[in-house]
C-alpha cells in the first residue's frame, strides 16, 4: 500500500517533448527543494511560480521554472512541486538519480493520485476519472471524464442512496406499526419510487453504453482502384512518409496505418491495396482479400477516384461493393484540372457515384482540411450524435458493477414488495444501498485501490 510519510518523484511529461516536467510531492519536498533549486530560499516558504536554476548535479546547473503548491491547497494534499525544464533524457536521468540519492522515492503508477484521493481532495470517482481523461481518444470521451471528474457520478449517487432510505425508513416504519392503522407508504407508493430509482440508474449505463463506443479509436481506411491517390493521401494526412508513393499500379499490398488526429476525435486511418476487378494471381487475391475486409470492418471509409480521369466504370463497380458503414467521397488531383473542367468532372462523377464528391489535391493540400472536417462529423454522428454537454457521465468497470448489482437487488426488492415480503424487500433495499455507496466510498479495500491506480502510468 501507499506509504504517505515517503517523498516521492516523477517525470510526468511524455518524453517526447521539449519541456521537462519533474513532479515532487511529500513531507519533505520543501527542504530536496532548497537543496537542488536556486532562488532566494525565502521564495520557497509561499506558494507560487519561481524562477531560478535547478543543480542536476554538482558540476550541471541548468535553467528551471519552479511551480510550488504547498499544503493542503495542492492536489496531492501535500507540498508539490514541479520543476519545469528545458532538457534531454540524459540530463533528466542524472536529476533523477540525484532525486533518490536524497532520500526521494519514485513514484507508482497514479501515486500523486492516490495521495489525492488518500488524503481526502478527491473521492475515489473523481480519482478514477483523472485516468479517463488522461486516455480519452476524443472530444466525447473526454467530455465524459470531466464530468465524472466535476462529481456528477457522486451527486448521483448520494442522491439514490438518499432516495433509497427514505423509501426504506418509510417500509421498515410501517412494519414496526403493523399493528396499528398507521400506513406510512403504501406497496403502490414504494414500488414507484424504487421503479424511479431503477430507471435512474439504468440512464448512468445506457449512457455508458454510448461511451464504451467510441473507447477504442474508431477506424478509418481509404478505398478506391490502384492509383487513385490513396497513398499520397495517407501520407499527406498523417503528415509523413508511411506509404510508398508510386505511379506503378499495386504498389501498396499490406494494410498501412497511422494514427489520424481531427478536430475532436483520434482514429486509425489505414490505407490499403487498390481494390481492381479481376485478380492476376494469388498476391493479388490476398491483397483484395485483406483490404475488403479492412474497409468493410471500418468505421468511416475515404473513397478516392481520380478527377482527372475521363472514364470512371471501374471506380463505379468497386464502388458498388464496398459496404462501409459511413463513407466520404474524395475526387483526388484536383490540381490537375483547371476550374471549369474541375467543376464538369464534379458533376459528372456526382451523377455516376449518385454521392457528392470533396474535390482533394493531396499534392497542393486543396480540401484537405475540410475532408478531414467532414470525416469527424462522420465518426461523431456514429458515435450517437452527442458531441455536446448532453454527454454521459465516463463509468468505470468497478462503476458499472456496483450500478448493475444495485439494479438487481431493487428489481428483487419490487417483486417483493408485489408478493408482500416487506421484509426481504426492505434486505433487497439495503444491498442496494451498499452497491450504490461503495461508488465513492473513502474505506474501500487496498487490493480495489492497488487494482485502481495500477492503471494509471507513473507521474499522475
Amino acid at each position: 500500500m501507499y506509504q504517505l510519510k515517503d517523498t516521492i518523484a516523477a517525470v510526468s511529461s511524455p518524453t517526447n517533448d521539449q519541456r521537462v516536467i519533474v513532479r515532487i510531492t511529500g513531507h519533505e519536498t520543501a527542504d530536496i527543494l532548497k537543496q537542488i533549486f536556486i532562488p532566494p530560499t525565502a521564495l520557497l516558504n509561499k506558494a507560487g511560480i519561481i524562477s531560478g536554476n535547478i543543480a542536476v548535479d554538482a558540476g550541471l546547473k541548468i535553467g528551471a521554472t519552479l511551480y510550488l503548491f504547498l499544503a493542503p491547497h495542492s492536489y496531492t494534499g501535500q507540498v508539490l512541486a514541479e520543476v519545469h525544464l528545458y532538457t534531454n533524457q540524459a540530463v533528466v536521468q542524472t536529476l533523477m538519480e540525484s532525486l533518490f540519492a536524497k532520500g526521494v522515492r519514485m513514484a507508482g503508477a497514479g501515486e500523486f493520485t492516490a495521495r489525492a484521493y488518500l488524503n481526502g481532495k478527491i473521492d475515489l470517482t473523481q480519482a478514477e476519472a483523472v485516468n479517463e481523461i488522461i486516455t480519452s481518444s476524443n472530444e466525447l470521451q473526454l467530455a465524459a471524464a470531466e464530468k465524472l471528474l466535476a462529481g456528477r457520478l457522486t451527486e448521483t449517487a448520494i442522491q439514490t442512496c438518499s432516495e433509497l432510505m427514505d423509501c426504506l425508513g418509510l417500509i421498515e416504519a410501517g412494519m414496526d406499526f403493523s399493528g396499528e392503522d398507521i400506513e406510512f407508504i403504501s406497496d403502490a407508493d414504494a414500488v414507484g419510487r424504487l421503479k424511479g430509482i431503477k430507471n435512474k440508474l439504468q440512464r448512468l449505463l445506457s449512457e455508458n453504453s454510448i461511451f464504451e463506443s467510441v473507447v477504442d479509436l474508431a477506424a478509418v481506411g481509404i478505398a478506391g482502384v490502384p492509383n487513385a491517390g490513396k497513398s499520397n493521401l495517407l501520407n499527406k494526412l498523417l503528415g509523413k512518409e508511411r506509404s510508398i508513393v508510386s505511379e506503378q499500379p499495386k504498389t501498396t499490398r499490406d494494410v498501412l496505418t497511422g494514427i489520424l488526429t481531427l478536430a475532436k476525435n483520434k482514429c486509425v486511418l489505414f490505407d490499403c491495396a487498390g481494390l481492381v476487378q479481376s485478380r492476376e494471381n494469388i498476391l493479388d487475391e490476398l491483397a483484395q482479400k485483406a483490404a475488403v475486409e479492412a474497409i468493410n470492418a471500418a468505421s468511416v471509409v475515404i473513397f478516392c477516384a481520380d478527377i482527372a480521369k475521363k472514364d470512371w466504370k471501374a471506380d463505379a463497380a468497386i464502388f458498388k461493393l464496398i459496404k462501409p458503414k459511413a463513407i466520404v467521397a474524395a475526387a483526388t488531383k484536383s490540381d490537375l484540372l483547371k476550374e471549369k473542367q474541375l467543376h464538369r468532372h464534379l458533376l459528372q462523377m456526382n451523377e455516376i457515384f449518385a454521392v457528392e464528391f470533396l474535390p482533394i489535391s493531396s499534392k497542393a493540400g486543396n480540401g484537405l482540411d475540410f475532408l478531414k472536417s467532414k470525416i469527424d462529423e462522420k465518426l461523431i454522428k456514429l458515435a450517437g450524435g452527442r458531441g455536446d454537454t448532453t454527454y454521459g457521465v465516463a463509468l468505470t468497470a468497478r462503476h458499472r458493477q456496483a450500478v448493475t448489482e444495485a439494479i438487481e437487488n431493487i428489481n428483487e426488492a419490487i417483486k417483493e414488495i408485489s408478493a408482500g415480503g416487506n421484509e426481504v424487500a426492505a434486505m433487497m433495499m439495503r444491498a442496494a444501498y451498499y452497491c450504490v455507496s461503495n461508488i465513492g466510498q473513502q474505506g474501500i479495500d487496498e487490493k480495489i485501490l492497488d487494482n485502481i491506480f495500477s492503471r494509471f502510468c507513473i507521474g499522475k
